[in-house]
């Protein structure tokens, strides 16, 4: 059994909050390359242009690349092996998001009711999403994600009758009525079986994916490349403004579900499709 006291848990997640607001992933950066080389709309083109500058300001500036800083969400591998000393586990992770959006100059966006609106000051609590593995090592994921996007996300209980057209219909329809809300190109996650609870968390850990990462099955890999090539034919192009790219990737995350019910999820992200991640 290994002992780890929850301070450095805090200490990760204020440098988790930074980096992960100042720094687009490689991933990224090569799927905004990619769109600059292939995208056909000049007014798509330029898009790109200024979402590479934008990324490379952010990160030799240590600034947000988007104002909005997002909802802290914290993905956590708890090992079993580990013994958590020292406090309150969630404390933790609230007192570094506390520490982090106010250190980084992170806009807070979180209010403490929904209906009241009075924001909280430090953008806590956040959103923690914990798993039991093995090991003796505490892996955290940090992906903040913004309100933009979030509000474009949709569930839907499908039945099984309607199977995979019905899933593609319900996919790209979402893509389709989002437009430009959520400041395409997007990254498209989805969740499919499960429960009602379970398949909007297998949406938004698919997004987690690294971007163009295809889904370990041949059948959901397919199934991915064809959804990415339906909603990239809609023609909202990069920030809504038309072309080829209205899409990055789209990724599925599957879990087995009840005979009568076939769950579907679709949480989509914006361009700045943004992540970091810390093994302790």
């Amino acid at each position: 059994m290994r002992e780890l006291d929850v301070k450095f848990i805090s200490e990760a997640v204020v440098e988790m909050c930074k980096d992960s607001n100042y720094i687009l992933g490689e991933d990224v950066i090569r799927a905004f390359q990619k769109g600059l080389e292939e995208e056909v709309s000049p007014v798509g083109k330029e898009v790109f242009k200024q979402l590479l500058e934008n990324a490379r300001i952010a990160r030799e500036e240590e600034v947000p690349m988007c104002q909005d800083t997002g909802t802290a969400v914290i993905f956590v591998e708890l090992g079993q092996e580990v013994l958590l000393v020292g406090g309150d586990f969630e404390e933790a992770v609230n007192a570094g998001v506390r520490q982090g959006y106010q250190e980084g100059f992170l806009r807070k966006s979180i209010v403490r009711d929904p209906l009241d609106r009075k924001n909280t000051g430090d953008n806590t609590p956040a959103i923690i999403h914990v798993k039991l593995v093995q090991g003796d090592q505490v892996r955290l994921v940090m992906a903040p994600k913004g309100g933009g996007s979030e509000n474009m996300s949709t569930l839907k209980m499908l039945t099984p009758a309607q199977g995979v057209k019905g899933l593609e219909n319900f996919v790209v329809e979402t893509v389709r009525l989002a437009g430009s809300n959520p400041c395409p190109p997007i990254v498209v996650g989805i969740g499919l079986g499960g429960s009602f609870e379970r398949v909007a968390y297998l949406a938004k850990k698919a997004l987690l994916r690294p971007l163009g990462s295809p889904n370990p099955d041949t059948f959901y890999a397919d199934l991915e490349d064809k959804l990415l090539e339906k909603i990239n034919n809609t023609g909202i192009g990069p920030q809504g403004f038309g072309g080829r790219f209205t899409a990055l990737a789209v990724h599925i995350e599957v879990f087995p579900c009840h005979i009568a019910s076939l769950p579907a999820a679709v949480n989509i992200n914006c361009h700045a499709s943004r992540s970091v991640e810390k093994v302790l």
